[in-house]
């Protein structure tokens, strides 16, 4: 059944006058950075304003927005890992070769992009490719490290590259 927009506006601002500092201090204590904390509320009520879905009156609102807030706060993690890795690779580059501020920044949502591609793969499907791709093992090898057949790995192969096909025309 779909929501009127002004109708589920409204039950996002309730939510967000009577639940905005709980959920701020929730997030708070976990990245220890207050402004983190601002910006990941504010993403959390953003993404109720785009569900359809009635919002009220929800049986337990704080675990509805804690869960929806530690889905944000994951990614915010993992690009935070990402990013982390990313510096340290060109740390590690002599500095002639260092990309510009609008270049990382492209390298960052381009690694951002892959990250988000590799975690709609199912598990053993994206190690095989991950091995395949990054370490260069072989189908054979692939398969003694997974403990699985060749022919299993060609099958996985088979759909992450299916995968990233079917991302690339999107």
């Amino acid at each position: 059944m779909a929501v009127s927009a002004t109708h589920r506006q409204q039950a996002v601002q309730q939510l967000y006058l009577e639940h905005n500092g709980w959920l701020r201090g929730w997030l708070c204590r976990r990245l220890g950075c207050t402004q983190s904390a601002a910006d990941l509320v504010q993403d959390t009520f953003l993404r109720l304003l785009s569900k359809e879905r009635e919002l009220s009156p929800l049986r337990d609102p704080r675990a509805y927005l804690s869960t929806i807030a530690h889905s944000l706060l994951v990614n915010h993690w993992r690009r935070l890992a990402i990013e982390r890795a990313y510096l340290e690779s060109l740390a590690q580059q002599a500095e002639r070769y260092a990309p510009s501020p609008e270049e990382r920044e492209l390298i960052m949502a381009t690694l951002l992009q892959i990250d988000a591609m590799l975690r709609r793969l199912p598990g053993k499907v994206r190690e095989a490719f991950l091995l395949a791709q990054l370490d260069g093992l072989t189908y054979a090898q692939i398969a003694g490290r997974l403990g699985i057949s060749e022919r299993m790995v060609k099958k996985y192969m088979a759909q992450a590259m299916l995968h990233c096909l079917t991302l690339a025309q999107d």
